[in-house]
């Protein structure tokens, strides 16, 4: 499992392990926090293709899927 920090993801950068339209590399563009601080929303940005993606941000934990950083 992937160690993230809430408050650290805007910016981060993560690689898709199995891309999809070519889209490997993605940046976290926007976060959206609820009233208490945890995170309502997620928005990854394909680097590619530009291409925008709302995602919960809880998946990024899976090793199978993603990987932090740029691979």
């Amino acid at each position: 499992m992937n160690r993230i920090n809430p408050g650290k993801l805007h910016n981060s950068k993560w690689t898709a392990i199995k891309p999809k339209n070519r889209e490997k590399h993605f940046l976290i563009s926007d976060v959206e926090y609820e009233e208490d601080g945890l995170v309502a929303s997620c928005k990854l940005e394909a680097v590619l293709s530009k291409n925008e993606y709302l995602i919960d941000w809880k998946e990024l934990k899976d090793k199978e899927m993603w990987i932090q950083g740029w691979k």
